[in-house]
């Protein structure tokens, strides 16, 4: 009896052993299952409207492709794995942040994008200009096309971003310090300037292009800092997709009273102006007040990090 009672209690032991090690390997496997730990080392899947539908983006997405809104993505703290450019032609505003990051063509071939081995890659609303079509590049990884309205629009970037990559805090943040930045600019060019005009012109090769009210950096400058308008800006109205260049003979009806001139050294359209009998009779100029940027990426781009770049030029030259 002695034996067959330590035998029975034996088998008890090991089956209580048996139960509570499989009790405690499915609670491990519920924690491996769920979306957050405690220390907060894993992401949620996160699944957003698209151009093309519900898209469900990975939580672990890091190597991210978004040709021509790199802007955001920096905003964001998120460096892409490559970098939008044409040719050799890259966004010169970004190019200390991006200096490690290899280019791939504007209209994404696919055996570039391949290269890359992204995790996630984002697309504009035009999605016709891609070499590759929506199928082509969800074959190789997540791919999110965004709406026209968000392609247009920096902030709603940012916040779609934050809310694709986990960031949805960091992409208030950077917002609410850019509002803040916007606030205390547009009242100390209000005590400096008062209403005074300012316009943009960008000189490229030969020809000019004067800024519409909503042509990239005049809205920040019109919309944002509340800067006044010349009449020759208000008459040309909303910028279409394309921009238009405006010949020297119409330039010279330009009533400003502050001209920001955009042009790389040596560009010719900056000789050409300072060469121009009419140019030099506009009030800006004969008053020593065109003020020439030469590195016009910022301006000619909208972002959060290209519309500060444009702010902080602003003031510098406005505000001294």
């Amino acid at each position: 009896m002695n034996k067959m009672g330590k035998s029975y209690n034996v088998i008890m032991a090991f089956l209580v052993a048996l139960t509570v090690l499989l009790t405690a390997c499915g609670g491990n496997g519920s924690d491996e299952d769920s979306t957050t730990g405690d220390e907060g080392d894993q992401t949620s899947d996160v699944t957003l409207d698209s151009k093309m539908g519900k898209v469900t983006i990975p939580g672990d997405a890091e190597r991210i492709i978004a040709p021509y809104h790199e802007d955001a993505l920096l905003a964001l703290g998120v460096t892409p794995v490559a970098k939008w450019a044409i040719g050799e032609t890259v966004q010169d505003y970004l190019a200390d942040q991006l200096k490690d990051v290899p280019k791939i063509e504007w209209n994404l071939p696919l055996e570039q994008v391949l290269e890359h081995e992204p995790d996630l890659v984002i697309l504009e609303n035009a999605i016709d200009s891609y070499e590759g079509s929506y199928e082509d590049y969800q074959k190789i990884a997540t791919t999110y096309v965004m709406s026209e309205e968000t392609t247009n629009n920096w902030r709603q970037q940012i916040e779609t971003f934050g809310k694709m990559l986990d960031k949805e805090a960091k992409a208030e943040e950077v917002l609410n310090q850019y509002d803040k930045k916007v606030a205390d600019a547009k009242e100390t060019l209000h005590q400096a300037i008062g209403d005074e005009t300012v316009a943009m012109i960008w000189a490229k090769g030969d020809q000019f292009f004067l800024f519409e009210k909503n042509r990239h950096s005049a809205e920040v400058l019109y919309s944002e800092l509340g800067i006044s308008q010349p009449e020759l800006v208000k008459e040309l109205g909303e910028a279409g997709q394309q921009w238009n260049p405006i010949s020297l003979e119409k330039l010279s009806e330009l009533q400003a009273d502050h001209v920001f001139l955009l042009g790389q050294e040596n560009e010719q359209g900056l000789e050409t102006l300072q060469n121009s009998s009419v140019w030099q009779g506009t009030p800006a100029a004969q008053n020593d007040r065109v003020y020439v940027i030469n590195d016009p990426s910022p301006w000619t781009n909208k972002g959060l990090i290209a519309s500060k770049r444009t702010i902080d030029d602003v003031l510098e030259t406005l505000a001294n």
